[in-house]
């Protein structure tokens, strides 16, 4: 009992907390896996490969400029994402585009430039984009149509890759009935600050 009191007092004293637990819309790896070797095309057409990935925490996302919902909606709220967290940590934002029939460089760039011209706009054939995407947890569907509007199943999470070039965590994206699923802007910034420490 006095044991119990002495721990209560200090507490008080001292201002004992619990540490912040992480959201249900986070999947965290506690042992977090390293990132195979790749190379894509960035906007401008250049190599990037898991290098480009280190020094930094890069917050990387799916989709196709010709998405007509979830693509534009994530890219801009991961544009809040990174003016919240860009003073105090060293990040990046990768749009993958997993539609490399229609998306062109030239088109990837002038696509990701109006959401933020510091983000990355990469993609490259499926024999090197559909590895490098199983590898860091997310998922799409090859589509090598010949009609030229046609929709691309694919992740709408967030892939987290720590500054040593590791896949971290995964944001999943909000499911409420009748609405696109998205991810909440409110919870991912709290859960990087929480896995970033």
């Amino acid at each position: 009992m006095r044991s119990f009191l002495l721990i209560s007092i200090m507490c008080l004293m001292l201002g004992c907390a619990e540490e912040p637990q992480i959201s249900d819309l986070v999947v965290q790896y506690q042992n977090p896996k390293i990132i195979k070797p790749f190379a894509l095309n960035d906007e401008n057409g250049e190599i990037t490969t898991e290098k480009s990935l280190h020094d930094q925490w890069t917050l990387l996302f799916l989709g196709y400029t010709s998405c007509p919902d979830i693509c534009p909606m994530t890219l801009v709220k991961l544009s809040q994402v990174y003016q919240q967290l860009e003073k105090d940590y060293p990040i990046s934002v990768w749009f993958v585009s997993v539609d490399p029939q229609r998306d062109t460089p030239a088109k990837r760039q002038a696509y990701i430039n109006y959401f933020n011209h510091e983000f990355k706009a990469l993609s490259g054939p499926h024999a090197q984009l559909f590895p490098f995407v199983r590898d860091i947890g997310l998922i799409y569907a090859i589509n090598n149509s010949n009609e030229q509007e046609y929709y691309v199943d694919h992740s709408a999470s967030v892939a987290l890759i720590n500054p040593r070039g590791e896949l971290a965590a995964i944001f999943k994206a909000k499911y409420t009935v009748n609405e696109i699923p998205l991810i909440d802007i409110t919870t991912l910034v709290r859960d990087f600050k929480i896995i970033a420490i």
